[in-house]
């Protein structure tokens, strides 16, 4: 069967078991189109129906959340847990707080999960979790009530060898802390059911700089395999969030030169590029959730409203916002300014039409199951001291986390490259389905 006929059969699938769920069809044809040309190639039959089988998630849980306000109102949200695939561990992956939460965002995200954990090499299945919550402008006893009745109803599903969630968008630290609290009470256990947790009870050290880091690491690896390096390099970031304000420190301390942050309200412009003093403070106000323009205002920092961040010229771009935040306009934009690396910071950042834009001017993109691992990858090394009972310093855990990080390039280069050239979202699609399917086949599920 021609590869084009495969695909289109493929998608055919995928489109009649979920006909809305626009987001996981974008997640799964990004991975069919280069796995099902590398399977054909290959005259892998199994590995067609392996693809097929993990176009659905092992279980999908549905719950409601009941909670009272500061008004002492009731009020009700839905709750999520999409366990999509343990075969390579316990389930693993992000909650997620946001009006934004349903199920077609958190099937894409569990398939990308899959890919993201087997990249690592650590013995971790795929998961993705939430609520439809927006914890913005909410008291801190309103979260921490949400938070309980979140956990008690999803306590039952989860624990340490069965599904160990961990944060996400609008789930940080402290909401992990709630949750992590209410669920000793709940189960009378303290366990490794959730990771993100301060080193103070449990969690590992540098596991909030993980997925940042993990971007930049991965970054200088690209660069060093192109023999360049991060040094001058004119860097532009997208979000103001966990992600892009770990990823801004560690391009300063690596000499890099960071132009940009945004938010949903516009992009804030570091001309003469961004120093770690300012940084801080920035942090400072995000930490006491002010919104980017609020800091700006306080700081006098350029800001632009209404604006994203790939207006300015760059040598590479970080997108650590959301999904499909990086249009055909904005991919123009970048290539017409000079940018010549994208690395995904967030999970599928970049539509479908940015792709093909970026492969036509031979742009180097880093995907995000790849370049955006660093957090699941130190999640795992965190549920490694819990079960030791022996914590690590962050020297260990920044040194294993960057070996995790060349083990992923390395991996990607080895299935992408072709004619002195690597193809990283080819390359990382491939390596993970394989470590996939090796485990599926010996379970005998084709």
């Amino acid at each position: 069967m021609p590869a084009d006929s495969a695909l289109e059969s493929f998608e055919d699938y995928v489109k009649t078991l979920y006909p809305n769920y626009t987001a996981f069809h974008q997640a799964t044809r990004d991975v069919a189109e280069d796995v099902i040309p590398y399977l054909l190639e290959n005259d892998d039959k199994d590995g067609i129906e392996i693809l097929k089988y993990l176009a659905q998630p092992d279980r999908v849980i549905d719950f409601r959340v009941d909670w009272r306000n500061d008004q002492n109102q009731t009020e009700t949200h839905r709750g999520f847990r999409v366990q999509y695939n343990n075969a390579l561990g316990p389930y693993k992956g992000g909650l997620r707080f946001s009006d934004s939460v349903d199920l077609d965002v958190l099937f894409f995200l569990g398939f990308e999960q899959c890919f993201k954990n087997a990249l690592t090499g650590l013995p971790l299945g795929g998961a993705k979790g939430g609520a439809n919550f927006n914890p913005h402008g909410r008291s801190d006893e309103e979260i921490r009530r949400f938070c309980q009745a979140f956990i008690t109803e999803l306590a039952r599903h989860i624990g340490p060898s069965t599904d160990i969630p961990a944060g996400d968008i609008g789930v940080g630290s402290r909401e992990i802390a709630f949750m992590f609290d209410h669920y000793k009470s709940i189960t009378g256990r303290f366990e490794s059911a959730l990771t993100g947790k301060s080193p103070a009870f449990g969690g590992s050290c540098g596991r909030q700089e993980a997925t940042g880091y993990g971007a930049v690491y991965f970054t200088e690896e690209i660069l060093a395999h192109h023999n360049d390096s991060l040094k001058d390099k004119r860097c532009c970031i997208s979000g103001a969030g966990n992600v892009a304000l770990h990823t801004a420190e560690k391009l300063i301390e690596l000499e890099a030169q960071v132009l940009t942050l945004s938010d949903r309200g516009g992009t804030a412009v570091f001309a003469k590029g961004l120093n770690h003093k300012t940084l801080t403070k920035i942090q400072r106000g995000k930490a006491q959730r002010q919104s980017l323009q609020e800091i700006c205002a306080k700081l006098d920092i350029e800001y632009h409203d209404e604006q994203k961040p790939w207006q300015q010229a760059c040598d590479l771009a970080f997108a650590c916002a959301t999904q499909n935040e990086l249009g055909e306009r904005d991919a123009q934009r970048l290539i017409d300014n000079g940018c010549r690396y994208v690395i995904e910071g967030a999970n599928m950042p970049n539509t479908d039409g940015a792709l093909k834009l970026f492969a036509k001017q031979s742009i180097v993109v880093a995907p995000g199951k790849a370049a955006n691992a660093g957090g699941v990858a130190v999640s795992g090394l965190e549920i490694s001291q819990n079960r030791s009972m022996m914590p690590w310093d962050i020297d260990r855990v920044d040194e294993e986390l960057r070996k995790i990080m060349k083990d992923i390039h390395n991996n990607c280069v080895k299935y992408g490259e072709h004619k002195g050239k690597v193809n990283y979202i080819k390359g990382a699609n491939i390596a993970a389905f394989k470590q996939l399917s090796e485990a599926m086949t010996l379970y005998g599920k084709v």
